[in-house]
């Protein structure tokens, strides 16, 4: 559990909270989650690495700090994860967007692929894989592995819910992933849903349902 950070913030129990209810409708919903990634953000970079760097101010030169533009990426499990991306970029416009395509059959609760586009040089890259959702851990582990066949050592996870159940899939799969979430619910339901969760993050978002 020492990989396991959530994001204690009132700012964010508020917007969640908003996120939750079934009344919000879907454009809202859209922005909210934009909003609630943008603080995993802040607290999922803290440990990036920085080059110093010359800077000049309107008053005298000084030594400044820059995160190496080609070195991000990040990494949406579609299709939920996209709704995250745009709440990302705006803290890290250099950032490049790979896709990993999973959904979970709902029979077997295991994760099917469809697609995967990571970025060339990914082997070098610090590694945000988003999903709002963190449930029977499965899709995020195999997106994960993925990932990490194409390369990749520095690999963070985000996510806006979780669960007990999800935590622990993930941290025995990936032990070396930290996990950022804004908070850990209860328990799944014997579908796979989180309770009380936010109910399906993919339809919520487009609509779909």
């Amino acid at each position: 559990m020492d990989k396991v950070h959530v994001i204690d913030h009132p700012l964010l129990k508020h917007k969640l909270t908003l996120l939750r209810s079934k009344f919000t409708d879907v454009h809202s919903f859209r922005e909210l989650m934009q909003e609630i990634s943008l603080f995993l953000a802040y607290e999922a970079t803290r440990t990036l690495p920085v080059e110093e760097t010359y800077c000049e101010t309107p008053l005298t030169k000084t030594t400044g700090y820059l995160i190496s533009s080609h070195l991000i990426s990040i990494v949406p499990i579609l299709r939920a994860g996209l709704g995250m991306v745009e709440g990302l970029l705006k803290f890290m416009p250099m950032a490049k967007v790979g896709h990993i395509g999973l959904y979970r059959d709902h029979e077997t609760l295991q994760p099917v692929q469809y697609y995967n586009k990571l970025p060339q040089n990914i082997k070098q890259m610090e590694v945000f894989v988003l999903d709002p959702m963190l449930a029977t851990g499965g899709s995020v582990a195999a997106a994960i592995s993925m990932i990490k066949e194409a390369g990749a050592k520095k690999i963070r996870f985000l996510c806006i819910v979780s669960c007990p159940e999800g935590i622990k899939a993930l941290c025995e799969a990936h032990p070396d992933v930290e996990i950022f979430t804004c908070v850990i619910d209860s328990h799944l339901n014997k579908e796979g849903y989180i309770l009380p969760g936010l109910g399906d993050a993919g339809d919520r978002l487009y609509g779909t349902k």
